[in-house]
């Protein structure tokens, strides 16, 4: 695993599957490239933990040496199946489980493209990749050389968004210093360009010309390699005259109390791998409006437990948005529908659905070359 800090959706389903995993036969050794508070939470779910400290791409002599390490724990484990989770994690999974004499597979959490890190990552050594989506392994497919594919869909803690178990959101408002009248538009997404937060910025002068009343509520902090994006939202919220009405409230460690808060909640990536905050608003029983691309587009019926517009479409955003403002009903409704098609992707069955395919790539036969 590249990362020990969960920073997205890559991070917490690795979480998901090591709570939810154990007790199904499976010994789980875990290799962090680099420390931080995931490697203590591993630890402490009884689960064998090692930082190999990889460095950059560009340190090679380090990068060699943490496939080693990896390697001689695999083979003084015996593994069965080394598992790189991410492409960051196959660059290092794969070499190693060459090294050790065991077979390998790998999950692609992204939306693979067609640059040097994908490329690398499908040609190293694997019986095969998971992918998180039918889009995903259409675009991983695109890629040479052909690898067998399993689709796994990635869960939420459906638990910890059950709405009976939240204050309501009149009670969450006051607790978070929300305003306590008018329309709470949510979204929660790291401030990166392509989780597309500008967008539903740039929406909200029309929703403000229709609801006056409306705040956009954005809970997510900013990422390393865009560290001037929050700065850019301000700025752009700012000239379009809507600062009064857009928070930027940064990171938050009890999202759903947050999101509990919210009337109607954006999702606005481009080309989104899945979208686990999307499931997370679903069960909470709360109409969504997401990108019709991508992971989202998967999850959602357009019209029945949501809504879907284009990535970069603020008037389009604005009039989904404003449709269920202006329709309770179908607030309702779609709210209902949601909760619904939120139990297909509990982090339960998810830890299983993982195992199932990491059985099977450990006793199948090498299926590169094979789509």
């Amino acid at each position: 695993m590249p990362l020990a800090t969960p920073f997205g959706g890559g991070e917490q389903m690795l979480r998901q599957l090591l709570r939810h995993g154990r007790g199904h036969g499976v010994e789980w050794i875990v290799c962090y490239l680099r420390d931080g508070p995931m490697v203590d939470e591993a630890r402490a779910l009884g689960v064998e933990t090692h930082v190999v400290d990889a460095g950059r791409f560009r340190n090679v002599v380090r990068r060699i040496g943490a496939i080693r390490r990896v390697a001689a724990l695999a083979r003084s484990r015996q593994a069965d199946l080394v598992v790189g989770w991410m492409v960051a994690g196959q660059l290092t999974a794969g070499p190693a489980a060459w090294l050790a004499g065991a077979p390998c597979v790998w999950y692609q959490v992204g939306t693979p493209r067609p640059d040097w890190l994908d490329r690398v990552a499908s040609w190293l050594p694997a019986r095969g990749v998971l992918v998180l989506s039918r889009e995903g392994g259409a675009a991983q497919a695109r890629l040479t050389p052909k690898s067998r594919q399993w689709l796994v869909y990635p869960g939420a803690s459906l638990d910890a968004f059950d709405p009976r178990a939240l204050p309501t959101p009149a009670e969450a408002r006051r607790r978070l210093g929300l305003p306590e009248r008018g329309t709470l538009i949510g979204m929660v997404a790291r401030l990166q360009r392509w989780k597309g937060v500008h967008v539903l910025v740039e929406a909200m002068p029309a929703i403000l010309a229709a609801r006056p009343d409306a705040h956009a509520v954005i809970v997510g902090g900013p990422h390393e390699t865009e560290p001037g994006y929050g700065a850019a939202l301000a700025e752009r919220a700012s000239a379009l005259g809507v600062s009064h009405a857009v928070r930027l409230a940064g990171f938050q460690s009890n999202v759903p109390e947050w999101m509990q808060a919210m009337d109607v909640i954006v999702h606005a990536s481009d080309h989104e791998p899945f979208g686990i905050v999307v499931i997370e608003a679903m069960a909470l029983g709360k109409p969504v409006v997401a990108g019709s691309a991508g992971g989202p587009a998967e999850i959602i019926t357009d019209g029945r437990d949501g809504l879907l517009t284009p990535y970069g479409d603020a008037p389009a955003l604005a009039a989904a948005v404003l449709r269920i403002l202006r329709d309770p009903s179908l607030a309702e409704r779609l709210g209902h529908a949601a909760r619904g098609r939120a139990a297909d992707f509990d982090d339960r069955r998810y830890a299983v659905a993982v195992i199932a395919a990491l059985r099977e790539a450990a006793g199948g036969a090498p299926a590169m070359g094979k789509p």
